[in-house]
């Protein structure tokens, strides 16, 4: 039982997905088959895309779509500081170097001067973060890759649904991993989705994360070509994704819309900044981030009334696992980077959040910023 009346996230089950699930349950085929298949059908078909593979997680997604594109060890890939680790833990796990680069502290999304001031006679790939929903600015992304002639692996995690000058999130960069995580508003309780037109690619992936199997027409063979491993989402799994892709655009219209109200409720308050969104694009929202100052202590506030908030995520340069590693290669002073990751405080925001409950949120805000800048903690 949660301690908190407001969750910071509660994912959306509808009454579909448990007849869905019990229907897997009852056909006896419990892995990878029919309905995983249906599911990436679904998302292909929402997206536009050429090809969808399945996996068991996001980070695996990352790792995967960086083998398909022959990076690995003496390789660099850069990747934006302000992100989960599992952005450059992908990097680490085929061997190439992560190079951290500082992002925009309001977007918080790469820096792409940045980019290019890291980039060597080593760099391989771009690992750009759509953090939170928000979507890369691939006019001045493109260009950079047109003269260095890296490829760009999105780690769009949280952007189903978002889009940058109308193309939709997983049409842009060479691969593009979604999670599904229960964060994200199309969940599977675990689970990745890889995005890409490159149809050498796919086969590769889709060999790769069945055992190495060969493909034909799109079909597995039974033989093996390589050395591969086992990503497969079972048709359990899938079940509640395929389920949940029948409402996808209600569901992603109700996170803007909360979202749309606490922009309203929190304008102009005093100590809240509000994060911006990439000129041109169109912000799915995983999350919703604002920036204050003692945010440590509005946020213990916040918890203490029955509100769960959570920092935006983590700046890898003063992780352990990144701060003194040799793989790692530090670019920068990360001023954005600390500053976004010192301030940002992600608000509840789920698809059953009620106007009150938002109210109570705001209020609370308010009330947990004026204590502590009356009284800082020392």
């Amino acid at each position: 039982m949660s301690r908190y009346t407001i969750p910071l996230m509660r994912p959306w089950i509808g009454a579909g997905v448990k007849k869905r699930v019990e229907a897997v349950l009852d056909s006896g085929f419990l892995t990878e088959g029919t309905v995983t298949r249906s599911f990436e059908d679904a998302v292909r078909s929402y997206l536009g895309a050429q090809r969808v593979i399945a996996v068991t997680s996001a980070t695996v997604g990352l790792e995967v779509a960086l083998r398909a594109l022959d990076v690995g060890p003496g390789d660099e890939v850069i990747v934006p500081d302000f992100t989960y680790p599992a952005s450059a833990h992908a990097v680490s796990l085929v061997g190439a170097t992560p190079v951290l680069v500082d992002v925009h502290p309001r977007l918080m999304t790469i820096d792409l001067f940045a980019v290019e001031q890291a980039i060597t006679s080593r760099t391989k790939s771009v690992m750009p973060v759509s953090v939170f929903g928000n979507p890369i600015d691939y006019t001045q992304l493109n260009s950079l890759k047109q003269r260095h002639g890296f490829s760009v692996v999105e780690d769009a995690a949280p952007a189903l649904g978002a889009s940058f000058n109308n193309v939709p999130v997983g049409l842009l960069a060479d691969i593009t991993v979604f999670s599904l995580h229960p964060r994200k508003f199309i969940t599977t309780g675990e689970g990745g989705l890889i995005v890409t037109a490159n149809h050498a690619c796919a086969d590769w992936m889709m060999s790769y994360k069945q055992f190495g199997m060969g493909i034909s027409d799109g079909r597995l063979q039974s033989v093996f070509e390589r050395v591969g491993s086992n990503h497969k989402l079972s048709d359990i799994l899938a079940a509640v994704g395929l389920e949940q892709m029948k409402n996808v655009d209600m569901l992603l219209s109700k996170r803007v819309d909360l979202c749309e109200y606490y922009n309203k409720s929190l304008a102009g308050v005093n100590g809240v900044t509000q994060s911006e969104v990439t000129p041109n694009g169109f912000h799915s929202r995983q999350s919703y981030i604002v920036f204050v100052e003692h945010r440590d202590q509005v946020m213990a506030q916040l918890r203490e009334r029955g509100i769960e908030v959570q920092i935006g995520t983590y700046a890898l340069h003063r992780e352990p696992a990144f701060k003194e590693n040799a793989g790692v290669r530090h670019h920068g002073e990360f001023t954005g980077s600390n500053w976004a990751f010192e301030h940002s405080l992600a608000l509840p925001l789920y698809h059953e959040l009620t106007g009150p409950e938002q109210d109570k949120v705001v209020h609370e805000l308010k009330s947990a910023i004026r204590a502590c800048a009356e009284s800082p903690a020392r």
